[in-house]
Protein backbone atom coordinates (compact mmCIF):
# COMPACT_ATOMS: atom_id res chain seq x y z
CA UNK A 1 0.00 0.00 0.00
CA UNK A 2 1.44 3.05 -1.13
CA UNK A 3 2.26 5.48 1.96
CA UNK A 4 -0.74 8.14 2.54
CA UNK A 5 -1.06 10.95 5.11
CA UNK A 6 -0.71 9.15 7.89
CA UNK A 7 -2.64 11.01 10.86
CA UNK A 8 -6.84 11.55 9.79
CA UNK A 9 -9.78 13.22 12.07
CA UNK A 10 -11.99 11.00 12.77
CA UNK A 11 -15.77 12.29 13.23
CA UNK A 12 -18.54 10.57 14.73
CA UNK A 13 -21.80 12.51 14.95
CA UNK A 14 -24.24 9.81 14.91
CA UNK A 15 -27.55 9.29 13.89
CA UNK A 16 -28.93 13.04 12.15
CA UNK A 17 -31.91 14.16 10.28
CA UNK A 18 -31.06 14.23 6.73
CA UNK A 19 -30.70 17.50 6.27
CA UNK A 20 -27.91 18.18 8.96
CA UNK A 21 -25.75 15.60 7.36
CA UNK A 22 -26.02 16.84 4.33
CA UNK A 23 -24.90 20.17 5.82
CA UNK A 24 -21.89 19.12 7.92
CA UNK A 25 -20.58 17.03 4.59
CA UNK A 26 -20.67 20.13 2.73
CA UNK A 27 -19.61 22.30 5.42
CA UNK A 28 -16.55 19.77 6.41
CA UNK A 29 -16.00 20.03 2.11
CA UNK A 30 -15.70 23.67 1.94
CA UNK A 31 -13.25 24.20 4.94
CA UNK A 32 -10.71 21.76 3.68
CA UNK A 33 -7.82 23.12 2.27
CA UNK A 34 -5.73 20.40 0.76
CA UNK A 35 -2.51 21.92 1.37
CA UNK A 36 -3.10 22.48 5.39
CA UNK A 37 -5.74 19.96 6.40
CA UNK A 38 -5.72 16.84 7.89
CA UNK A 39 -8.08 14.52 5.86
CA UNK A 40 -11.29 13.48 7.50
CA UNK A 41 -13.26 10.37 8.09
CA UNK A 42 -17.09 11.08 9.27
CA UNK A 43 -19.34 8.56 10.13
CA UNK A 44 -23.34 9.23 10.65
CA UNK A 45 -26.54 7.72 10.60
CA UNK A 46 -30.22 9.13 9.44
CA UNK A 47 -32.96 9.35 11.93
CA UNK A 48 -34.94 9.86 11.02
CA UNK A 49 -35.63 8.00 7.42
CA UNK A 50 -34.76 10.51 4.32
CA UNK A 51 -34.70 10.33 0.81
CA UNK A 52 -31.54 11.65 -0.76
CA UNK A 53 -31.54 12.50 -4.60
CA UNK A 54 -28.25 12.84 -6.77
CA UNK A 55 -26.91 16.57 -7.37
CA UNK A 56 -28.63 16.43 -11.08
CA UNK A 57 -31.86 14.87 -10.61
CA UNK A 58 -35.08 16.30 -11.27
CA UNK A 59 -37.04 15.61 -8.03
CA UNK A 60 -40.89 15.74 -9.92
CA UNK A 61 -39.52 13.25 -12.81
CA UNK A 62 -38.42 10.60 -10.15
CA UNK A 63 -40.07 10.65 -6.55
CA UNK A 64 -43.76 10.26 -5.92
CA UNK A 65 -44.41 13.55 -3.98
CA UNK A 66 -47.42 12.97 -3.32
CA UNK A 67 -46.82 9.86 -1.62
CA UNK A 68 -43.80 10.97 0.31
CA UNK A 69 -45.72 13.74 1.16
CA UNK A 70 -48.69 11.64 2.41
CA UNK A 71 -45.89 9.46 4.85
CA UNK A 72 -43.90 13.04 5.97
CA UNK A 73 -40.58 11.31 4.19
CA UNK A 74 -37.78 14.26 4.02
CA UNK A 75 -36.21 14.98 0.78
CA UNK A 76 -32.54 16.24 0.76
CA UNK A 77 -30.43 16.84 -2.68
CA UNK A 78 -27.10 15.88 -1.89
CA UNK A 79 -23.61 17.27 -3.39
CA UNK A 80 -22.73 14.59 -5.11
CA UNK A 81 -24.17 12.59 -8.22
CA UNK A 82 -26.01 9.47 -8.39
CA UNK A 83 -29.69 8.00 -8.07
CA UNK A 84 -31.99 8.10 -5.56
CA UNK A 85 -31.62 6.42 -1.64
CA UNK A 86 -33.47 5.66 0.86
CA UNK A 87 -31.62 6.46 3.83
CA UNK A 88 -32.85 4.24 6.75
CA UNK A 89 -31.14 1.86 9.41
CA UNK A 90 -27.37 2.65 7.80
CA UNK A 91 -23.92 3.34 8.65
CA UNK A 92 -22.98 6.16 6.10
CA UNK A 93 -19.55 7.17 6.32
CA UNK A 94 -17.61 10.30 4.23
CA UNK A 95 -14.03 11.32 3.73
CA UNK A 96 -12.58 14.64 2.59
CA UNK A 97 -8.75 14.52 1.49
CA UNK A 98 -6.71 15.96 -1.07
CA UNK A 99 -5.45 13.45 -4.00
CA UNK A 100 -1.71 13.20 -2.40
CA UNK A 101 -3.57 12.27 0.94
CA UNK A 102 -4.46 9.11 -0.51
CA UNK A 103 -2.66 6.49 -2.61
CA UNK A 104 -2.51 7.32 -6.23
CA UNK A 105 -5.16 6.56 -8.71
CA UNK A 106 -4.66 6.29 -12.67
CA UNK A 107 -8.01 7.89 -13.25
CA UNK A 108 -10.96 9.68 -11.28
CA UNK A 109 -12.92 6.76 -12.02
CA UNK A 110 -9.78 4.38 -10.47
CA UNK A 111 -10.07 6.60 -7.39
CA UNK A 112 -13.52 5.01 -6.39
CA UNK A 113 -11.18 1.45 -6.49
CA UNK A 114 -8.79 3.23 -3.79
CA UNK A 115 -11.45 4.95 -1.78
CA UNK A 116 -13.60 1.74 -1.34
CA UNK A 117 -10.70 -0.65 -0.79
CA UNK A 118 -11.41 -0.13 2.82
CA UNK A 119 -15.13 -1.06 2.51
CA UNK A 120 -14.08 -4.79 1.09
CA UNK A 121 -11.81 -4.88 4.01
CA UNK A 122 -14.95 -4.03 6.65
CA UNK A 123 -16.63 -6.65 4.65
CA UNK A 124 -14.49 -9.41 4.87
CA UNK A 125 -13.33 -8.60 8.20
CA UNK A 126 -16.79 -10.05 8.98
CA UNK A 127 -16.72 -12.88 6.63
CA UNK A 128 -18.59 -11.65 3.72
CA UNK A 129 -17.20 -12.33 0.29
CA UNK A 130 -17.39 -9.05 -1.00
CA UNK A 131 -15.58 -7.89 -4.24
CA UNK A 132 -16.17 -5.34 -6.69
CA UNK A 133 -18.74 -5.63 -9.58
CA UNK A 134 -16.18 -5.04 -12.33
CA UNK A 135 -14.84 -8.28 -10.90
CA UNK A 136 -17.63 -10.10 -9.61
CA UNK A 137 -20.23 -10.32 -12.83
CA UNK A 138 -19.96 -12.41 -15.91
CA UNK A 139 -17.87 -10.73 -18.85
CA UNK A 140 -20.02 -8.86 -21.13
CA UNK A 141 -22.44 -7.90 -18.19
CA UNK A 142 -23.72 -3.99 -18.48
CA UNK A 143 -22.06 -1.74 -15.76
CA UNK A 144 -22.24 2.23 -15.38
CA UNK A 145 -25.96 2.57 -16.85
CA UNK A 146 -27.88 5.60 -15.07
CA UNK A 147 -30.86 4.58 -13.21
CA UNK A 148 -33.36 6.92 -10.97
CA UNK A 149 -32.44 4.44 -8.46
CA UNK A 150 -29.38 3.83 -6.89
CA UNK A 151 -29.95 0.19 -6.60
CA UNK A 152 -31.43 -0.92 -9.70
CA UNK A 153 -27.78 -0.34 -11.61
CA UNK A 154 -24.30 -1.04 -10.79
CA UNK A 155 -21.02 0.58 -11.31
CA UNK A 156 -17.54 -1.13 -11.87
CA UNK A 157 -16.54 -0.52 -8.46
CA UNK A 158 -19.62 -0.71 -6.76
CA UNK A 159 -19.39 -3.68 -4.22
CA UNK A 160 -21.50 -6.83 -4.18
CA UNK A 161 -22.17 -9.64 -2.23
CA UNK A 162 -23.07 -12.58 -3.55
CA UNK A 163 -24.08 -11.13 -6.70
CA UNK A 164 -26.41 -8.20 -4.89
CA UNK A 165 -25.23 -4.96 -4.49
CA UNK A 166 -24.51 -3.20 -0.76
CA UNK A 167 -24.72 0.26 -0.09
CA UNK A 168 -23.45 2.83 -2.91
CA UNK A 169 -20.65 5.42 -2.90
CA UNK A 170 -20.64 9.27 -4.77
CA UNK A 171 -17.58 11.58 -5.13
CA UNK A 172 -17.30 14.72 -5.72
CA UNK A 173 -14.26 16.79 -6.78
CA UNK A 174 -13.52 20.52 -6.10
CA UNK A 175 -10.57 22.95 -5.64
CA UNK A 176 -8.31 20.30 -4.82
CA UNK A 177 -9.93 18.25 -2.81
CA UNK A 178 -11.87 14.84 -3.02
CA UNK A 179 -15.43 14.54 -1.32
CA UNK A 180 -16.80 11.11 -1.20
CA UNK A 181 -19.70 9.39 0.98
CA UNK A 182 -21.12 6.14 0.85
CA UNK A 183 -23.93 4.24 2.68
CA UNK A 184 -23.70 0.74 4.39
CA UNK A 185 -27.30 -0.66 4.99
CA UNK A 186 -27.51 -2.42 8.15
CA UNK A 187 -31.41 -3.81 6.88
CA UNK A 188 -32.47 -3.55 3.84
CA UNK A 189 -34.54 -1.21 2.90
CA UNK A 190 -34.71 -1.01 -0.58
CA UNK A 191 -38.10 -1.90 -1.32
CA UNK A 192 -39.14 0.34 1.04
CA UNK A 193 -37.22 3.44 -0.78
CA UNK A 194 -38.52 1.76 -4.08
CA UNK A 195 -42.29 2.50 -3.11
CA UNK A 196 -41.14 6.60 -3.17
CA UNK A 197 -40.38 6.25 -6.77
CA UNK A 198 -42.75 7.12 -9.92
CA UNK A 199 -41.27 3.99 -11.26
CA UNK A 200 -41.39 1.35 -9.16
CA UNK A 201 -40.59 -2.02 -10.66
CA UNK A 202 -39.62 -4.59 -8.57
CA UNK A 203 -36.32 -5.71 -10.00
CA UNK A 204 -34.92 -2.29 -9.09
CA UNK A 205 -34.86 -3.54 -5.69
CA UNK A 206 -34.05 -7.31 -5.80
CA UNK A 207 -30.54 -6.57 -6.62
CA UNK A 208 -29.86 -5.08 -2.90
CA UNK A 209 -28.59 -6.46 -0.28
CA UNK A 210 -27.87 -5.39 3.52
CA UNK A 211 -25.78 -6.62 6.49
CA UNK A 212 -28.66 -8.21 8.20
CA UNK A 213 -29.69 -10.13 4.63
CA UNK A 214 -26.21 -11.02 4.94
CA UNK A 215 -26.68 -12.53 8.70
CA UNK A 216 -24.04 -9.80 9.94
CA UNK A 217 -26.37 -8.67 13.58
CA UNK A 218 -25.06 -6.54 16.46
CA UNK A 219 -24.70 -3.20 14.70
CA UNK A 220 -23.22 -0.98 17.69
CA UNK A 221 -19.85 -2.35 16.79
CA UNK A 222 -19.72 -1.77 13.18
CA UNK A 223 -18.42 2.31 13.00
CA UNK A 224 -15.11 0.96 15.68
CA UNK A 225 -14.54 -2.07 13.24
CA UNK A 226 -15.32 0.25 10.15
CA UNK A 227 -12.74 2.87 11.54
CA UNK A 228 -10.04 0.02 12.06
CA UNK A 229 -10.41 -1.72 8.98
CA UNK A 230 -9.76 2.17 7.56
CA UNK A 231 -7.18 2.48 9.44
CA UNK A 232 -5.45 -1.32 8.63
CA UNK A 233 -6.22 -0.63 4.93
CA UNK A 234 -4.87 2.79 4.57
CA UNK A 235 -2.11 2.43 6.90
CA UNK A 236 -3.22 5.47 9.00
CA UNK A 237 -4.32 6.89 12.72
CA UNK A 238 -7.05 8.24 13.72
CA UNK A 239 -7.08 11.32 16.41
CA UNK A 240 -11.32 11.85 17.22
CA UNK A 241 -12.60 15.02 17.42
CA UNK A 242 -15.81 16.81 17.19
CA UNK A 243 -16.33 19.73 14.29
CA UNK A 244 -14.58 22.66 14.78
CA UNK A 245 -16.27 25.81 16.06
CA UNK A 246 -16.15 26.79 11.67
CA UNK A 247 -17.32 24.04 10.70
CA UNK A 248 -20.09 23.91 13.17
CA UNK A 249 -20.92 27.74 12.23
CA UNK A 250 -20.95 27.15 8.46
CA UNK A 251 -23.06 23.75 8.88
CA UNK A 252 -25.85 25.73 10.41
CA UNK A 253 -25.70 28.44 8.13
CA UNK A 254 -25.74 25.92 5.22
CA UNK A 255 -28.82 23.96 7.03
CA UNK A 256 -31.12 27.20 7.25
CA UNK A 257 -29.94 28.72 3.87
CA UNK A 258 -29.90 25.50 1.64
CA UNK A 259 -30.64 22.39 3.24
CA UNK A 260 -33.59 23.37 5.10
CA UNK A 261 -35.06 24.60 1.62
CA UNK A 262 -37.55 23.59 -1.36
CA UNK A 263 -35.40 25.63 -3.50
CA UNK A 264 -32.39 23.40 -3.55
CA UNK A 265 -33.76 20.00 -2.05
CA UNK A 266 -36.73 19.49 -5.06
CA UNK A 267 -35.64 22.29 -7.52
CA UNK A 268 -31.95 21.47 -7.04
CA UNK A 269 -31.11 25.84 -7.37
CA UNK A 270 -28.60 26.72 -4.84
Amino acid sequence: MTEVASMWRLIDTGPLPGPDNMAIDEALLRSFDPRTSPPVLRLYGWQPAALSLGRFQKCAEVLDLERCQADHIPIVRRITGGGVIYHADELTYSIVCGPDQIPPASSVKDSFRVLTGFLLAFYRLLGLEAAYAADALPDGTMLGERTPFCFAGKESFDILIDGAKIGGNAQRRVKGAIFQHGSIPLENRAGTGLSYMKERSLAHAQGATSLADCGIFGHDCLPRLLAESFEKYFSVNFYAEGLSQSEQQLAAELLVQKYSTNLWNLDGVG
